[in-house]
């Protein structure tokens, strides 16, 4: 018997470590190319957004010639073209690539997930429908993954119908990061609770980086509007002028979201790539496996499916 014991737990460890590396090697691809999509399709549309409202600062700059003017009219008919095809792609697959952050990011790089918790669909209620009707502020709600020191805003969470008091707005928690975000319209919103976005979801950034995205993309209509007309001359005083400087700031914004996003996205993936790294040889020692894993996860960074399921 015990040598069946000592031979079961060998080709038990043996099965468990294969197990290991083959799920290491599918969450690393896709998380990387979830990452890739999702950078890349932001990272074109923000570009062109960038280029289109310089060209348009650049058609209303008294101090440019004439000849500079007119290769920025003209450039920014072509970029519209470009934009307009990428926006339109990027929006149509916005909550996707909201779903496979969480997927193959958010979920992948959750080690202490408890097989026995089972979440229900709508454990998650934050979408862009609810950012609509919360009216997201998109100009003063930047990703943060530390707690701002020696502030208010370090206080411990309280109720979501507290969290929208005057004194207790924001509420953010060290370990985690994340903001309650209250209604501006409680009407609208169908209720005066606050939601939290927690910045070091993946999803919630995607989320949040596709509602301002769409949002910036109303706020440079005369912009687009402008680009569009094929006869547009050099623009001048008399022509559709727009507030430059706070767009220029909600572009610079959009930036950092996506910079923030990447930055969270890579240190998760590099929190699965360490998870996944060779065991010790202590961790293919029967019984020591056991005994170390009620102390950490050196050896087991899977959990285990238990021996008892819940039933449905």
């Amino acid at each position: 018997m015990l040598g069946s014991l000592l031979v079961g737990s060998f080709q038990y460890l043996n099965s468990y470590q294969d197990k290991v590396s083959a799920q290491a090697k599918e969450n690393m691809l896709a998380a990387a190319k979830t990452f890739d999509d999702i950078s890349t399709k932001f990272s074109l549309v923000q570009a062109l957004q960038q280029q289109l409202f310089s060209d348009y600062s650049a058609a209303l700059d008294d101090r440019a010639d004439a000849n500079e003017r007119i290769l920025a009219v003209k450039n920014a008919q072509d970029v519209l073209k470009v934009y307009e095809t990428a926006q339109l792609a990027l929006f149509e697959t916005g909550d996707l690539l909201a779903r496979n952050a969480e997927i193959y990011i958010d979920w992948a790089s959750n080690f202490k997930g408890d097989p026995e918790v089972r979440l229900t669909p709508n454990s998650d209620p934050l979408d862009q429908s609810l950012l609509r009707a919360y009216d997201f502020d998109c100009d003063h709600h930047l990703p943060q993954f530390t707690p701002t020191n020696g502030s208010a805003s370090t206080t411990p969470r309280i109720t979501a119908e507290d969290a929208c008091s005057i004194d207790a707005r924001y509420n953010w928690d060290p370990a985690y990061s994340y903001v309650d975000v209250c209604p501006k319209n409680r009407e609208k919103a169908g209720t005066n609770d606050s939601v939290a976005i927690h910045w070091f979801s993946a999803k919630h950034q995607v989320l949040v980086m596709h509602y301002c995205l769409r949002n910036l993309h109303e706020r440079l209509a005369p912009v687009r509007y402008w680009a569009s007309q094929p006869e547009a001359k050099s623009a001048s005083k008399a022509s559709l002028q727009v507030d430059r400087d706070r767009l220029q700031t909600a572009i610079d914004l959009q930036a950092k979201r996506l910079n923030a996003f990447m930055s969270l996205a890579t240190f998760q993936m590099d929190g699965i790539r360490e998870s996944y790294r060779p065991d010790s040889f202590a961790c293919h020692v029967p019984v020591v496996t056991t005994v170390v894993g009620f102390f950490n996860d050196a050896c087991t960074p899977i959990k285990t499916t238990p021996i008892i399921v819940a039933r449905r």
